[in-house]
């Protein structure tokens, strides 16, 4: 990373440092920052309410939460592997076993991205809106720029490569449930249902919530609650 990442923990009132809880990361969307989810939802209010720590990293303007194969600064995925993680871990008493991720828009990619490539470390993941292919839209949000397709001989072949979609053997081999959510008039709606349709097809278990609303605040706002109930099932099933 380029630059120190700023990260907005919010911990439970109840914390203490002998009591481990589950924990969810929160991604932002495209242009957003660390404080775009504390700005849709109050998550301390959701840390207290469901019991979670809730951790709101700052993706960058248009990271897209991958590593990008040309710009050495820019290398979020390993950042959150390498650093991330262990920083969170370290300072925060974790349910190791119950850790989640989801995010919107470009978090939403980012959640099921990083998800692929650590499955060990998370219990699930979820989407809101998520950008899940990114093939239709590399002239937009900064996608060319971060994987230099310009510069590319096999543009289609590359960003399918860094998408959701283009990791579907991973996503297969976790064989773990998640969760997607999409308004139907959001832009983004029908890579969300081509990507649930390759899921079926793929026999990966993914529950989608489809219901009416768009590309905005006011959906992810009544939305996240069905992802946070979701997790919140997976925990009380376990125990």
């Amino acid at each position: 990373m380029d630059n120190p990442d700023t990260v907005w923990v919010f911990a439970p009132a109840n914390a203490s440092d002998h009591i481990p809880f589950p924990l969810v990361y929160l991604l932002h969307g495209w242009s957003g920052n660390h404080k775009q989810w504390n700005s849709i939802i109050d998550c301390q209010e959701y840390a207290d309410n469901y019991g979670f720590i809730i951790v709101c990293p700052d993706g960058l303007y248009d990271s897209w939460y991958i590593d990008s194969p040309v710009e050495s600064e820019n290398q979020f995925s390993s950042f959150f592997t390498l650093k991330l993680i262990p920083t969170i871990t370290e300072k925060f008493k974790v349910q190791k076993d119950n850790v989640f991720i989801t995010g919107l828009s470009m978090g939403g990619h980012g959640a099921l991205y990083l998800f692929e490539m650590n499955p060990s470390y998370f219990r699930s993941a979820g989407s809101l809106s998520g950008v899940l292919d990114l093939t239709d839209w590399t002239k937009y949000y900064g996608i060319s720029m971060i994987l230099d397709l310009e510069n590319s001989e096999n543009a289609d072949e590359l960003s399918y490569n860094y998408s959701v979609i283009g990791n579907m053997e991973k996503l297969s081999s976790t064989n773990k449930e998640f969760i997607v959510s999409c308004g139907t008039e959001d832009p983004f709606y029908n890579l969300n249902e081509e990507f649930i349709q390759s899921c079926n097809e793929n026999n990966i278990s993914v529950k989608f919530i489809q219901n009416q609303g768009g590309h905005n605040a006011i959906y992810w706002r009544s939305s996240i609650d069905a992802h946070f109930d979701f997790f919140s099932k997976l925990v009380e099933n376990e125990d």
